[in-house]
């Protein structure tokens, strides 16, 4: 039996070596910059590029990384052991497999059936109206978010089938003059939700970690689980409430009233049978979560009896398996949580060593120089940085290698500016997330929406670009005056 091979693209593949040779051979290390943070700068380079142009799968990426940084000894140069355990150094970060083990305990969602029976049950409460449809599936993903950090699970597994359900129980079928009745409306209101949804929770989306973890490299501030919940939580209900009106105003669904919305999402609840055990179960570790991770036994007992986010996501994930609500079996199947600690751990070593060897420090220099030079105060400068940060998402299709390649620099020639470090370590944070909004592939769930037809990409760029410039004023001002209340600057 011939075995069909699956080898890596090789025109990705030969693009990202050839960034990685050039750099690394023939662009003269800049003055100030060692020689080994300019050879990790190489393999960073390549890396980013055959993750964007998905040279392979982005896990099998970064096993290559690290075994290029372990055999270059980039590092750690003459010491292969240490290089090594610089190389491996990320699979120890605690932030990586807070998200690892979150996606985990998301799966009891979907398998229990309490993911779908919380959407349906918030239509039932207010779908008499499309617009109340609209806030329904909004509010259900927002509900979902602290304890889905796949945010491709949240939005396109559970939500969008049912957005579809509701499409499809008033005829709006994903084709030309049928869609534009209620299924266009709703489908670009399913997708806008995402990017804010994922904002708003370290644990909403898989890369919020790693910019926590950046954070904290680039400026020694550590950002806890309800801090960011905080600072998230005035701007994120703003923008909820806002976006479905925005794009009510640019694409208004033919059907206005949905009288029988409530009625159809009743009959899906008791389709679904009344609360199992296993649903009671998920709700109460979802509850058990959200506890610990807001740090509410500190602050009624002390910081003695405080408990690591990642703590808390191991004893949720614990229970699920001694009540038999989860099998071992299917958390070993899950390969998106595996595959998010693989390349998580490559890429927050990689990140981290390019701080540590004095890159980042010197790219933000060179940067903020630039803008320095130009006389602009720190407010203007920091604008600047945001706008060419979120927009430069045009060229990525992954949220992931956007924020791995950019951020740091980005967050450090802002600082060089004079910026706030809290100010601006949260307007980049958040803006991370809302910038997913541009395209139809800013993130993973994206092509699942989009896919599913029910708008061209001429109205989900022009959705998605409103949208971003809305989030935007609102997370920069409303957000900005709110920290400070806070007292965060």
């Amino acid at each position: 039996m011939s075995l069909k091979l699956e080898p890596v693209k090789p025109i990705p593949a030969l693009v990202a070596l050839a960034l990685g040779i050039v750099i690394w051979f023939m662009v003269p290390v800049p003055d100030g910059v060692s020689p080994n943070a300019w050879h990790l700068l190489a393999l960073f380079v390549a890396t980013i590029a055959a993750i964007i142009g998905k040279a392979l799968p982005i896990g099998a990426v970064s096993i290559i990384a690290i075994s290029l940084v372990a055999l270059t000894q980039v590092t750690n140069p003459g010491n292969p052991k240490a290089a090594l355990a610089d190389a491996l150094s990320g699979f120890s970060n605690e932030l990586i497999w807070l998200i690892g083990i979150s996606i985990m305990v998301s799966q009891s969602l979907n398998k229990t059936g309490l993911g779908a029976r919380i959407g349906y049950f918030m239509i039932s409460l207010f779908g008499k109206r499309t617009l109340g449809v609209a806030y329904a599936l909004a509010f259900s993903e927002t509900v979902l978010a602290p304890v889905t950090p796949s945010n491709t699970a949240r939005g396109g597994g559970i939500i969008h089938p049912i957005m579809q359900s509701i499409a499809d129980s008033f005829g709006s079928k994903p084709e030309r003059g049928s869609t534009e009745k209620i299924g266009r409306y709703l489908a670009l209101v399913n997708y806008n939700t995402n990017p804010i949804t994922s904002a708003m929770f370290i644990t909403a989306t898989a890369p919020n970690p790693l910019i926590v973890s950046l954070i904290y490299e680039g400026s020694g501030t550590q950002l806890s689980w309800g801090m960011w919940a905080i600072a998230a939580f005035v701007p994120a209900l703003v923008s909820l409430l806002l976006m479905p009106l925005v794009i009510y105003f640019l694409y208004p669904p033919q059907i206005k009233r949905t009288p029988d919305a409530p009625q159809f999402a009743r009959a899906q609840m008791q389709a679904l049978g009344p609360l199992a055990l296993a649903e009671k179960i998920t709700l109460g570790v979802f509850a058990l979560l959200l506890f610990l991770w807001a740090g509410v036994p500190a602050m009624i007992f002390g910081d003695a009896f405080s408990v690591s986010p990642t703590t808390a996501a191991f004893v949720g994930l614990s229970i699920l398996l001694l009540t038999g609500v989860l099998q071992w079996d299917e958390v070993l199947k899950n390969k998106g949580a595996w595959d998010t600690v693989v390349w998580f751990s490559a890429l927050v070593m990689m990140a981290g060593f390019l701080g540590k060897l004095g890159l980042v420090s010197w790219l933000a220099l060179t940067v903020g120089n630039g803008i320095d030079s130009l006389g602009l105060s720190w407010v203007v400068g920091m604008l600047i940085l945001v706008l060419v940060y979120v927009y430069s998402h045009y060229f990525f299709a992954s949220t992931t290698a956007h924020i791995t390649a950019m951020f740091a620099a980005f967050f450090a020639a802002g600082m060089a500016l004079g910026a706030p470090p809290m100010l601006l370590a949260l307007t980049l944070g958040f803006s991370s997330s809302l910038m997913m909004s541009l395209t139809h592939y800013g993130t993973g769930t994206a092509p699942i929406i989009f896919g599913s037809g029910y708008t061209t990409l001429g109205e989900w760029w022009k959705t998605g670009f409103v949208v971003s410039v809305v989030n935007l004023a609102v997370w920069f001002y409303l957000g900005g005056l709110w920290w400070k209340v806070l007292g965060y600057w």
